[in-house]
């Protein structure tokens, strides 16, 4: 099992820029791939970026793609989801996800391993 702990997320008007971090620890040796996914209350959860551990290959909605970078730290076990140009409509509980196998990266049904979320909230 891979433990998960988000930071990172706050409050910031429109146009403005936070950055995600994302701490993993436990079977971090068996992650296939590190996910970002948000969720409205009373929406379904909804695929963000993604990032390929080994090969390093990033993927993105096309809500976000242009406007948010995952990342990585190669020493440390940590993903990060920097995201700029910040619109209203990106305000959500953001969670990170850990997938052990190769499977479909923009599903969050392939995902085995959850933090608790964090909140981001945008501002008009």
């Amino acid at each position: 099992q891979v433990h998960l702990v988000e930071s990172g997320g706050g409050m910031v008007q429109a146009g403005g820029s936070l950055t995600l971090s994302c701490a993993a620890s436990g079977r971090t040796f068996d992650i296939y791939a590190l996910g970002w996914f948000r969720q409205v209350t009373g929406e379904e959860r909804e695929f963000v970026a993604a990032l390929a551990w080994i090969a390093g290959t990033s993927h993105y909605s096309n809500s976000v793609r242009g406007r948010f970078t995952i990342s990585r730290n190669n020493t440390s076990n940590a993903v990060y989801l920097q995201m700029n140009s910040l619109k209203p409509e990106d305000t959500a509980l953001y969670y990170c996800a850990a997938s052990d196998s190769p499977g479909p990266i923009l599903s969050d049904r392939w995902y085995s391993d959850w933090g608790q979320g964090t909140q981001v909230t945008v501002s008009s």
